[in-house]
Parts: C-alpha cells; structure tokens; sequence
C-alpha cells in the first residue's frame, strides 16, 4: 500500500517541545514558570485594542501589517519599508530559512542555541551546523571556524535562550565582519528588551549598515501576547523584498496588529516589567547560589539553575518543585540534561521556588 512520504529530511528533525503546562489540582495553587511569559500580562491598552477590533472580525487584516510597522518604526526610529511582520518570530525565522537556503546549504547555529533554528534548517533540506560555545555563550571565532562554502547562514539568539548569556556588540560586529558577504547573518533579539548591559546593542546599527544583517524581534516577552503569535524584522530592503514574496497576505491576524501598536507605545509598562525582572533575577541568582546550586548569569527574564549529575539531580528536583505546583523548564533537548530553565515569575512563585530549592537540597 503506497502513502504519501515526507520530503528528505523531515522524518529525522525532532519535534519542538514547549514548556510544560502545570496541571491543575484542587485546592493546590500552581506557576507556570516553564514558557518565559511575563507574570504582569500585557499592557491595559493593549487588551483594550485587541476588544475593539471584536466587532469586525469578518474583514481579511490589513495585508502588510502597515499600522503595526509604522509604530515599530517611531519606537525604534527605523524606516517602515525595512520591517516585515510575521506570526511570531518563529514564522519570520521559518521565511528566512526558506527564502535562503536550500538542499545542500549549512547553516551554523550554536551548541545551546533556540531549537526553532535546526528545524527551520533541516526543513528546506538544509544542513544544521553546530558551532561550540564557550561557558555556556557564543564564541565568535567557534562560528567562524565553522564556516564553509556551502555556508549561507548564521543564527545568532542575542541574549540566547535557554542559557540567558550574550554577546558584546563589538563581536557581534567583529562576527559580522568575518563572515563572507553573501552569508546572511541572522540576530534574534527576542529577550533585548531585559538588557541594560552598556556593551550589548541588539543589532539595528549592523542591519542599517550592511546588506546582509537582519535582526528578529518578537511580542510574545516583555509585551506579554503570547498568545496572539506576533513579531518582526527589521533588515535591507533587497531582504524584505524577497521573504515579502513568500509570505503569506494575511499572516498578522487585525487584534494582534492593533494590541501589538498599543503594545509597543505603552512604553511604562515595558519599564515597569524590565525594573522587576532585574530585581528579582539578581536576588534569584544570588538566592539559589547560597543554596549551593551554580546559576548562570542571565541578561533575560530567565535564570538556568545547574544542578548535580548525581543525587541531587535536576529531574529529581523538577519533580519535587512539580509536586509543589512550581513548574520549570526541564532542558534535555537542549543538551543541559542536568540543568532547569526558571521564568521570573511573580514575588510570591520567586520566593515559593526559593524555598522549594532549599528542603529540596536540605532532602525535606
């Protein structure tokens, strides 16, 4: 009996697992501290948009996402013509993929980099290439070395999920400049909206000045609509041009479009959410650490907690803080077998994790 069979390749790309949801229990309050979602939700104005649009769901959007692209310009000072929109990041990395490698092709992305990269890779038939990292971070010359001629892309997650590090501006350009011209070089700033390094720059000077540098943004973090699957990217025109060929004409549904603008233009509570989740990250990392437990220094709304390769195990902790309605991130499938992905949730889940951590260690 003959099927339909898959294209090469397909079969052998695993999956995108989310992070788990808590289960609800009677009488047990849970967190859902597994996904990187705000604990504060979206912006007031941004829900009231999103209603207000309630009365006309009939009408096909806006085909160009225009409203939402020239509020993205004013916020960031970027040309409209230069921003595409998709359904989240993720569709616009999938674009990417499509619209400049093929079979054949390698594209290099880094040991713990954002699994949405290999599969875009490997779904055009592509080769994924893993670049090594250093203490957890991206290593500029691993990437470098990795090149070859069959190179036609380079993802870059800057900060980097899941392990919360990133990379200097000055290498991202020394980056840049090393790569051959006609390879694209890809910068998903998804969580740069946490950073208040000096040194980090999320990439809009490297696409202004060059013709083969896009940078990806997202609303699903810090602008906390998740759920309406919105994002963007600024880059070249000659760029924009040719992923907008492939795009699907309605892609950002009209609520997501006008709760993105309300979104992006509530800048007090953007500033709110980043003022919290740098409280709180800097008292989680030193919190845990007292606990004897390692954290890697994070820049993002997250915290990557280590924990030994015996005994006090992180599967063996992921399930006592899952019995106490903390749900984290466990991280196999990224290769950190031995290490939990923490949100930065609300006062009461941070401190309720905390304590979680310590009778967990004391063997209560």
């Amino acid at each position: 009996m003959s099927r339909p069979v898959p294209n090469p390749g397909i079969l052998d790309i695993a999956p995108y697992t989310p992070g788990k949801s808590p289960v609800p229990e009677p009488g047990r309050k849970v967190f859902k501290l597994s996904a990187n979602e705000t604990p504060f939700g979206p912006s007031p104005k941004a829900i009231e948009a999103f209603k207000r649009v309630a009365d006309h769901l009939e009408d096909y959007p806006e085909g160009t996402s225009r409203v939402l692209r020239e509020a993205i310009g004013r916020s960031f000072g970027l040309d409209p013509n230069r921003i595409i929109c998709g359904a989240g990041s993720d569709e616009i990395l999938n674009l990417l993929a499509h619209t400049y490698l093929s079979q054949g092709d390698e594209a290099i992305s880094t040991t713990h980099g954002f699994l949405v990269y290999p599969i875009a890779t490997m779904a055009v038939g592509a080769k994924n290439v893993i670049a090594q990292e250093t203490n957890l971070t991206c290593n500029v010359d691993a990437i470098l070395k990795a090149v070859t001629p069959k190179t036609k892309l380079v993802w870059l997650a800057n900060p980097n999920n899941p392990t919360g590090t990133y990379v200097p501006f000055d290498e991202v350009k020394r980056l840049r400049a090393g790569l051959p011209s006609h390879v694209l070089l890809v910068l998903d700033a998804a969580y740069s909206d946490y950073v208040s390094r000096n040194d980090y720059e999320m990439g809009i000077e490297l696409v202004a000045t060059t013709e083969n540098t896009v940078v990806t943004h997202t609303f699903s973090k810090i602008h906390g609509l998740a759920a309406l699957r919105i994002g963007w990217m600024f880059g070249p025109e000659h760029i924009i041009d040719a992923v907008n060929r492939i795009r699907g004409p309605f892609n950002v549904s009209t609520p997501a479009m006008y709760a993105a603008v309300a979104a992006i233009e509530d800048t007090a509570h953007q500033t709110m959410s980043k003022q919290f989740t740098e409280t709180w990250r800097n008292w989680l990392t030193e919190e845990i650490g007292k606990l004897g437990l390692k954290v890697t220094p994070s820049v993002a709304n997250f915290v990557l907690i280590h924990f030994p390769t015996d005994g006090k195990t992180a599967d063996a902790a992921d399930a006592y803080l899952t019995k106490r309605g903390l749900v984290l991130r466990a991280l196999k499938n990224y290769g950190l077998p031995h290490s939990l992905r923490m949100t930065i949730g609300t006062e009461e889940a941070n401190r309720l994790v905390v304590d979680g951590l310590r009778d967990f260690m004391a063997g209560k």
